[in-house]
């Protein structure tokens, strides 16, 4: 039988939605170290070698091929249990963009004289992306996936922004990298993400809430991996 949340609970959150308290309280360390993870901070502070660049570059376009039949499942899912249309526009719009974000890694790659059909996928992309792919199983509910996608999504917008901050000493040549996702324009996807994400959590039954933090957590776990990997042997 599904379990259903207190009539207190909600009281407790006030008005912080689920995934506020996610990410600012209860994951927040977690979270930090997803956000703000020594490869990003060498970007800001313009220590990053650019071989660790490189390496992300490679293995990130991996990963986002991967990533593309990930969304495309939740465009199906949200044209079978959305309340309303909004849900299908907004995640057409991210899965439109990665048509793009795939020809920037391309042209990346060429200035960065990287032959992408000879990278190998690392273990952490491979593990990464066999849970993606697991996320794509019909009998997972709505508000899981989005919740995945919210927060794949937000931690790139989150660590990215921070290289463009008035203060930051990010190389000329890496920029374009962290406008690419730590835009406003990006910003404000992840922010309707994230309120469509808690509107459906809002009604979900507490079992799939709480499969919905699981998720989230094994996300940022999986976002530390892929940045500890690109970072190879610097990492400390």
């Amino acid at each position: 039988m599904e379990g259903r949340r207190s009539s207190d609970e909600g009281e407790e959150r006030g008005s912080l939605g689920f995934t506020d308290i996610w990410m600012r309280e209860k994951h927040h360390l977690l979270y930090s170290k997803a956000t703000h993870h020594p490869f990003i901070l060498s970007i800001s502070n313009g220590t990053l070698h650019i071989s660790s660049f490189k390496r992300w570059l490679g293995q990130d376009y991996l990963f986002v091929r991967q990533f593309i039949p990930f969304v495309a499942s939740i465009l199906i899912k949200s044209w079978k249990e959305a309340v309303d249309n909004s849900d299908m526009d907004l995640i057409l719009s991210g899965l439109a963009s990665l048509n793009d974000e795939i020809s920037w890694f391309k042209k990346e790659a060429s200035k960065w004289d990287i032959v992408l059909s000879d990278i190998i996928p690392q273990e952490s992309n491979q593990d990464y992306s066999r849970f993606l792919e697991s996320l794509t199983n019909s009998e997972i509910d709505y508000p899981v996936v989005l919740t995945a996608l919210w927060a794949i999504e937000v931690v790139y917008q989150e660590s990215f922004s921070l290289c463009l901050k008035d203060d930051s000493k990010t190389p000329p040549e890496l920029l374009e990298a962290c406008h690419r996702w730590g835009n406003e324009e990006f910003k404000q996807y992840c922010c309707l993400l994230q309120r469509t994400t808690d509107r459906y959590l809002e009604k979900a039954p507490i079992n799939v809430v709480a499969k919905a933090e699981e998720v989230f957590v094994r996300v940022l776990e999986n976002e530390v991996k892929f940045w500890n990997m690109s970072y190879g042997e610097q990492q400390t």
